[in-house]
């Protein structure tokens, strides 16, 4: 399948169906998606609108029961799981709610746990100084706020120089002034490292930072819209 090559992630008719027993949960029905290199998008939507397992889809981390979705040349729903996790390892990023640091490790040290096993990864030195944190380095998780145990979280996660950053919720265990903290380090990554950023929130108020806004419902993408003007993360409130 040849798709424009500034095109990073398309999607044609994904749908994701979880059975149990005689029951059927619908959570993706027909998703039509594409993504370009470099953009920036938020993904918003309620609870159980599918969003989170369409970004596990994008991120190899679910498989879909019909539809395909690639990156790039790669069909991902062609692939097994081998073939996930080598795309995972060598292409993604991902950042969640919860920061998942190692207690008894540096933040340096966290972050060099990607950084030994990548292809072509940043130091951790430089990731760090990405998000800000250059001067808590040698600090342990429990000596950090848990806005900076994010931002070490997407140090973490940029450190192998991905392709694709992918953010489930990343400010949703944070207060308004922290969150916006963790908002500016991404959308600094994605100007110095170049990586499609696709984030999911349920802050309406994160839309504004975007290239593109995209919003889910029952299973679909109910709306789309793009932002003329976007806002500094330092801009945004909630």
């Amino acid at each position: 399948m040849t798709a424009s090559p500034d095109i990073v992630f398309r999607a044609t008719g994904l749908t994701k169906v979880y059975r149990n027993g005689a029951l059927e949960v619908h959570a993706l029905r027909g998703i039509d998606f594409q993504a370009r290199k470099g953009e920036f998008v938020v993904i918003l939507g309620p609870s159980g609108s599918g969003k989170s397992t369409f970004l596990n889809i994008v991120g190899g981390l679910d498989t879909a029961s019909a539809g395909e979705a690639w990156f790039e040349e790669h069909q991902l729903t062609a692939l097994d799981e081998k073939g996930l996790t080598q795309y995972r390892r060598d292409h993604v990023g991902f950042v969640f709610q919860f920061y998942n640091l190692v207690p008894s490790l540096t933040a340096r040290e966290n972050v060099q746990l990607v950084t030994e096993i990548a292809r072509h990864p940043m130091t951790a030195d430089e990731a760090l100084a990405l998000v800000g944190l250059s001067d808590r380095a040698d600090h342990f998780p429990a000596q950090l706020s848990g806005g900076e145990q994010q931002r070490v979280a997407i140090a973490r996660a940029i450190a192998k120089n991905p392709e694709v950053l992918l953010c489930d919720e990343p400010t949703g265990a944070l207060d308004s002034a922290t969150g916006i903290k963790v908002l500016e380090a991404l959308t600094q990554v994605n100007r110095a490292v170049g990586a499609t950023t696709l984030v999911i929130t349920h802050n309406a108020a994160i839309r504004d930072i975007a290239d593109r806004v995209i919003r889910f419902a029952d299973g679909r993408i109910v709306e789309e819209s793009v932002n003329a003007t976007k806002k500094a993360a330092s801009e945004v409130s909630w």
